[in-house]
């Protein structure tokens, strides 16, 4: 059984929108939450000799940015290829 193109192109576009969902909960998460709202609470941690609330509001959310951006373009390239939308 196939898809009709337009039924391929809304299967995508909610995947898509699902996953983008998926990923700015984390970034928030981890930028906002870590960095601000849980600050006090992590700071009683080190992490290479900073406290872990200062070290995520300084360097962990990029970091955790610039991961998800790698997570995006696998899942991305995966859903292109189920939808065939994949460019040769």
């Amino acid at each position: 059984m196939s898809l009709s193109r337009e039924d391929a192109a809304r299967g995508y576009w909610k995947e898509n929108l699902r996953l983008m969902l998926i990923l700015l909960i984390i970034w928030f998460a981890v930028s906002f939450g870590a960095g601000i709202l849980f600050v006090d609470l992590l700071d009683n941690i080190q992490f290479f000799g900073f406290p872990l609330g200062f070290w995520f509001a300084q360097q962990g959310s990029i970091y955790t940015f610039v991961v998800l951006i790698f997570v995006y373009v696998v899942r991305m390239n995966t859903l292109d290829r189920k939808y065939d939308f994949h460019e040769e």
